[in-house]
């Protein structure tokens, strides 16, 4: 959805635009406009069976990459078999004629360092992977059989259908789920998004006289075709390689010759509006959506007018309705945008976050809204906003940085149905011409009588309450008259109401500070007692900087109730900050200011050339808060919300909650804060803001398109504006409690129909030598672990091993989600499948052992694509102490020197006899969590070697 946030995010989302055909051609990289800052050269092609690929060659690249995007989806799915576009999804993974064997395909993609992954939406399905490099063709091989000879084993059949059903279960409690289900109910129920999508165990029956196979396959006859798939390949190769492998493996994917199917019908029944749909949440939330049926706006992509008027609606800046809305105390975020675009037909929405008191006064709000968008009719249609929006625009794509291989293909497999191929690459970002015309056809949609209003509330009262077939979601839809909409609009709140203002921020120097790139950031020196650190780099062409400054502080450490309080006061910050600093974002420029254990953090960064003005704002209000009774009750109510929904989030979130906070000193349970939290006042609050930093450990990064000389300015300015009455104090970083050697069970009470499961496997020391034998081994049992629980076992869908490294101590970890197995019929399934696992340990030939060894090293090594990873990993580096910088490459080291006998060694004790285990389950035997609480937590640190 587009946001009322930086304009290159609302410029982007319309990714649903006008399909076009084209005749067999191929075009080169000059026939494809890309960004001036684009090294990479492109290839368009149309194989002689329809199908349509981009191609990608970007030297560099150490990861490649392939996403292939299928024009069909849960609105293809036939009456009675809901959740088959998504089950076929599913099953093309599960081997082809070449690679017969099920789990093959995704052995080789995590052998060799990648990931993949697909997801089915409405009219689309998408299938992805990266990898290392040099093994894109036979990961191509792979994944092009899946397309053009699958097995559709009758065995496994049966089985994925289970998976397809854990996955819908899993999700059973989840509020955006239950109210997209609720959206379904009151949607034109001939329109094919009032179906149920995900699918399970009834949709998908297999019976002898409903077998599920011959469905499964006519489906994929009748709607997966060449000419319906879109192809993006990234790699190193150069173009000519990358297209004789695509030719020789794509081309065998047959043409069928269909068509996407249209969708016609409007989302909602003309005569079911305006209406008023009410919904209940598990969790303590609050949102209002208005809903506007439009026309598709897929055809407008080269002059954007969904943009130029979401631009205005979901602005932020002073006298916006957002901004009137905040400061009344009646939302929290507001945001709008395009919704679904079919082709055919669409919505306009806007969507904001309620207070408590908002959502009393919703009545209030909405006739708030036709008053802001009769204001945008009268005056808010100008040349001047347009060019504004343009220019913006065309910066942002001059200066565009690569985003990873895999992230690309799957963005342009994805726009390659909708946009013609010379226009790929830059259409997300054009805005061609001044369209007023356009912009009132949206506006004159816009009206009461054109409108569903959806309510997301807990508990609401409901007079005669519907509930949703497969969710059991509450729900109630009223009628509104026209009138009711629009009139009793508070007049205090609507004479505040104003169109936005030229932005001050536009950048306008956009030249390249001289000098090298420097190879890792230099310390300073000691300014005025702040811990300075300075690297220029200018590697991506791009006038780009980004500043970190954390104030560290034993305060915030202190208590729960400090803890609480600095969360508080961080977000009456963002509060304050939001109308004056919003512009900023829009031209490109973005902050967060955050807390955690040692303090508060502000991060800055984008264009540099305004990039101090903004910090100087955040600053100022960091150093002298305005915290009024308005902000404190609603944060302070955000705050105990938040925490009271942690006890409503999946099972396994919360099992793997719980590590983290028994394990990890100065974390703070869910209890304690929320009786912090009950009892804080503003008073305490405001006295807490005046002393937070009468002792700091201040320390500060500049990284970019920055000087020396203006590093040193930024800290001279962090000196003047909040520590001017600072003592300098050391705040150590958190570490890790070593669990006892003997295995801990915690038991949570959960209100899920799944059982959650989490075991946590910890290492003796944060070396980078143990670290590493943690890493390779996780790498090493991740697949086969899936394949038996997940695949083999059909435990639950939400299945995987990974490394659960914490602040540099190593761990395996197990997580598991059933929906019909108990925790201890989990535990047994683990402990079977680690006791046969030890003879695939012992048999690992050095060939195998070199290869996964490889694969850990190329993600920790790999390629920095724009300047925030950069940045991120030296702030990391400086966080946790390491002034050469080097973390990773010695990480790398360690792993190239693990052997055989050091992984065996660590699997027997670690996984086992689960030597310093932690197991946390919903519904065993275990401690109770309190118990374990207050005894974990007196538990002495991981030790260092």
């Amino acid at each position: 959805m587009t946001h009322g946030k930086p304009i290159r995010q609302y410029l982007r989302v319309l990714s649903s635009l006008a399909l076009l055909l084209f005749s067999s051609l191929v075009l080169a990289a000059g026939d494809i406009r890309k960004s001036p800052n684009d090294d990479n050269q492109y290839r368009y092609l149309e194989l002689d069976n329809g199908l349509r690929a981009i191609l990608v060659s970007d030297s560099e690249a150490d990861k490649a990459a392939a996403s292939m995007n299928v024009a069909v989806g849960s609105g293809d799915d036939p009456k009675g078999r809901e959740g088959l576009s998504h089950f076929l999804e599913h099953m093309l993974f599960l081997g082809t004629e070449k690679y017969p064997e099920p789990g093959e395909y995704q052995q080789f993609i995590k052998s060799h360092g990648g990931r993949h992954n697909a997801f089915t939406a409405f009219q689309d399905t998408n299938y992805f992977f990266d990898v290392q490099a040099q093994h894109l063709e036979p990961a191509l091989d792979r994944f092009a059989q899946q397309f053009s000879a699958p097995l559709f084993t009758p065995e496994l059949v049966d089985r994925e259908r289970n998976a397809v059903h854990s996955e819908f279960s899993a999700k059973q409690k989840e509020d955006g789920r239950r109210f997209y289900s609720v959206k379904k109910a009151v949607s034109n129920p001939n329109h094919a998004f009032s179906q149920f999508a995900v699918g399970n165990l009834s949709t998908l029956e297999n019976t002898e006289d409903n077998p599920l196979r011959p469905d499964l396959i006519e489906f994929w006859e009748n709607h997966y075709s060449a000419n319906l798939m879109t192809l993006s390949v990234y790699g190193p190769q150069s173009l000519d390689e990358l297209e004789t492998m695509v030719r020789e493996r794509f081309s065998a994917i047959e043409n069928r010759n269909l068509e996407q199917k249209k969708h016609p019908e409007p989302m909602f029944r003309a005569e079911d509006l305006p209406a008023r749909v009410t919904a209940d949440a598990i969790k303590d939330v609050r949102s209002l959506t208005l809903s506007f049926p439009i026309p598709s706006q897929q055809k407008n992509y080269r002059t954007k007018p969904a943009s130029y008027i979401a631009n205005l609606l979901g602005h932020e800046g002073p006298g916006s309705l957002f901004d009137v809305l905040k400061r009344a105390g009646l939302a929290d975020s507001l945001s709008a945008g395009l919704g679904m675009d079919t082709g055919d037909n669409a919505t306009l929405e806007i969507s904001m976050a309620l207070t408590p008191e908002g959502l009393e006064r919703q009545d209030e709000i909405l006739p708030l809204v036709f008053d802001y968008i009769e204001r945008i009719r009268e005056s808010g249609i100008g040349e001047n906003r347009f060019q504004e929006m343009q220019q913006l625009a065309t910066i942002d794509f001059r200066f565009r940085e690569q985003g990873q291989p895999l992230h690309e293909a799957m963005r342009l497999a994805g726009q390659l149905q909708h946009y013609p191929a010379e226009d790929i690459l830059s259409a997300p970002w054009l805005m061609e011409r001044y369209a007023p015309e356009q912009y009132r056809d949206i506006l004159d949609r816009l009206t009461p009588e054109n409108l569903m209003v959806f309510v997301l509330e807990p508990e609401p009262e409901l007079e005669e309450p519907n509930t949703t077939q497969w969710y059991d979601a509450a729900w109630q839809m009223t009628e509104l008259s026209p009138s009711e909409i629009t009139t009793g609009a508070p007049e205090q709140l609507a004479a505040q109401l104003a169109l936005p203002q030229p932005n001050p921020f536009v950048p306008e120097n956009l030249g390249l500070v001289p000098g090298d790139t420097m190879a890792y950031p230099v310390q300073l020196g000691s300014q005025d007692g702040i811990e300075s650190w300075f690297a220029r780099d200018t590697r991506f062409g791009t006038p780009k900087a980004n500043v970190f400054v954390s104030l560290r502080t034993p305060a915030a450490r202190a208590s729960a109730r400090s803890a609480v309080l600095t969360q508080v006061l961080v977000d009456a910050v963002n509060s304050n900050l939001n109308a004056s600093s919003y512009a900023a974002s829009l031209a490109g420029l973005d902050y967060s200011v955050y807390s955690h254990l040692r303090g508060i953090t502000i991060r800055v960064g984008g264009y540099n050339d305004k990039l101090h003005n903004l910090l100087n704002r955040i600053l100022l209000q960091v150093g002298d808060p305005l915290l009024t009774e308005q902000r404190f009750r609603i944060a302070r109510q955000n705050l105990i919300d938040n925490l009271l929904n942690q006890a409503k989030d999946r099972p396994v979130e919360q099992t793997s909650e719980f590590v983290q906070t028994a394990l990890i000193e100065g974390a703070w349970s869910t209890d304690e804060k929320l009786a912090a939290a009950r009892e804080i006042t503003l008073d305490e609050l405001r006295s807490y803001a005046r002393n937070l930093l009468t002792e700091v450990d201040p320390v500060m990064l500049a990284h970019g398109n920055v000087t020396e000389a203006y590093a040193l300015n930024l800290a001279r300015q962090v000196e003047a504006i909040v520590l001017d009455d600072s003592r300098l104090a050391e705040v150590p970083r958190s570490q890790v409690r070593q669990l006892p050697e003997e295995e801990t069970e915690v038991s949570l009470a959960v209100d899920h129909p799944d059982t959650g499961y989490t075991l946590y496997m910890q290492g003796d020391n944060t070396t980078f030598e143990e670290r590493a034998r943690y890493r390779l081994l996780g790498q090493i049992i991740s697949s086969p672990f899936y394949e038996e629980i997940r695949t083999n076992r059909q435990l639950g869908y939400i299945v995987y091993a990974t490394p659960f490294e914490m602040l540099e101590t190593p761990a395996l970890g197990f997580v598991v989600q059933s929906p019909s197995a108990s925790q201890s019929e989990i535990d047994r399934a683990v402990q079977e499948f680690s006791e046969g696992f030890e003879s695939v340990l012992t048999g690992l030939t050095e060939e195998r052992l070199s290869q996964e060894k490889q694969a850990v090293i190329s993600k920790l090594l790999e390629q920095d694509r724009q300047l925030g990873d950069i940045s991120g990993r030296y702030w990391r580096e400086i966080d946790r102490g390491m002034e050469t910088f080097n973390s990773r490459e010695q990480l790398a080291e360690a792993v190239k020197n693990v052997t055989r006998q050091d992984l065996l060694d660590t699997f027997r004790k670690s996984v086992l006899e689960r030597d310093q285990a932690l197991r946390v389950v919903t519904g065993g035997n275990g401690l109770e969590a309190d118990r374990a609480l207050g005894t974990l937590t007196e538990l002495p640190p991981v030790p260092a070697s």
